[in-house]
């Protein structure tokens, strides 16, 4: 698969070729000899995060087009364990972060100087974290000694890692919610050897507290208006757009939001999203969402391409006021039910008594509780990955500060 075209992206082998021509913000650095900077990102991209969308808006400052390379799931699995998503849904997720110009698929888990020539890219850009292969080998070793790389700040408080830690925590209550023959004894034992504490919010991922990788090992977001400032395009509408208007928790963002938020887009000029608050996302959702919070769900939602403005903390029921205060035309709700506040009250009563309520059906069955179902029904395999991961970082970091120990003592 890798030396055939998947989704309209060229493989890592081929030539790359323009997936989509976002160009939302301008480059702090000059062009190199007068053509445009090419920058060269890769990874995983799993459980597309706005940690990712944060490394790729980082990279886009550092050149005029960013290409992303995304390694296949043969090669995620070989060298960290299963991938969550496959290689066409994390290639469409990355396709739909407003700082992507390229997407190639196939590109190595080590980094080469052939991948940046045979794509045009001037440089390498990563995080300031450290990739391994399954033997422990620096990913970016080459385009290091080369020169030919860049770091930039890791956004701490988020990792792939850590989301799937915080799902399976929630192994209790899908245990019993998705077996008819639920053994309470069974359940005990399993979360011995998983050895995953039970309380909701936990970000220890299941593992002893005090090995915790400085990286994937997450300390708590901390949002600021100046993240948000970063993620926003900073555009109003123009006069008489049509603006659209869609509400949701969007949490876990995914490609049935990505498929969604597309197709409302193309119903207006100007798409805003409102996003519920923690408390409300719970009382409709249950157990223990929202998975994020919703400072986190702001900015993943913000770094979608088809978003121009995000409502943090909509109201649940779109009223009258909302509508006036934002100029709204045009309001969607994907196929997925809609939960009356209360119990009894339409939270779309007033669109659709105005005329300008449309169901939008996406194409795409993908919802955050699937995803849930999907590290759940595998979960001693995502555990004992996210535990492999954390080790081999925890021996880097180590290393490096022996390194920096011996160097200053020299």
């Amino acid at each position: 698969m890798s030396d055939k075209q998947v989704n309209g992206c060229s493989s890592a082998k081929s030539s790359s070729s323009h997936c989509n021509g976002n160009t939302t913000q301008k480059p702090e650095e000059a062009p190199i000899n007068g053509k445009d900077v090419r920058v060269w990102c890769d990874g995983c991209y799993d459980m597309v995060h706005f940690g990712h969308a944060n490394s790729l808006r980082q990279a886009k400052a550092l050149g005029d087009k960013v290409i992303v390379g995304i390694h296949t799931d043969a090669e995620i699995t070989k060298h960290k364990g299963p991938p969550v998503f496959t290689e066409e849904e994390r290639v469409k997720m990355v396709k739909g972060i407003k700082w992507v110009d390229e997407v190639v698929l196939g590109a190595p888990y080590v980094t080469t100087l052939e991948v940046l020539d045979q794509n045009n890219c001037d440089f390498c850009v990563h995080g300031d974290d450290i990739t391994m292969t399954a033997e422990g080998v620096d990913t970016y070793h080459l385009v290091k000694s080369a020169n030919r790389y860049k770091e930039v700040r890791r956004t701490a408080g988020v990792s792939t890692t850590d989301l799937v830690g915080r799902m399976l925590l929630l192994t209790r209550n899908h245990f019993r919610q998705g077996s008819a023959e639920y053994d309470i004894e069974k359940e005990a034992k399993m979360l011995k050897l998983l050895q995953i504490k039970s309380h909701p919010g936990s970000s220890n991922m299941g593992q002893d507290s005090a090995a915790k990788s400085p990286w994937t090992g997450c300390s708590q977001f901390l949002p600021t208006t100046q993240k948000i400032i970063q993620f926003s395009d900073g555009k109003s509408p123009n006069a008489g757009d049509k603006i659209v208007y869609v509400a949701g928790a969007f949490d876990l963002f995914h490609v049935g939001h990505l498929d969604f938020l597309e197709k409302a887009s193309k119903l207006g000029d100007y798409l805003i999203v409102g996003l519920h608050t923690d408390p409300v996302v719970n009382s409709y959702k249950g157990s223990n969402y929202p998975i994020m919070n919703l400072h986190e769900r702001v900015l993943s939602v913000l770094a979608c391409k088809f978003v121009n403005e995000v409502v943090i903390g909509a109201p649940y029921c779109v009223t009258e006021e909302l509508l006036e205060h934002f100029k709204i035309d045009v309001v969607c709700h994907g196929r997925t039910p809609i939960a009356m506040e209360d119990g009894k009250i339409d939270p779309y009563a007033v669109p659709k008594t105005k005329a300008i309520f449309e169901l939008i059906d996406s194409g795409n069955e993908m919802t955050t509780e699937r995803i849930v179902e999907r590290i759940i029904s595998h979960r001693l395999e995502y555990e004992r990955r996210n535990q492999a991961k954390e080790k081999k970082e925890i021996e880097a970091f180590e290393a490096l500060q022996r390194q920096k120990q011996t160097q200053k003592a020299g």
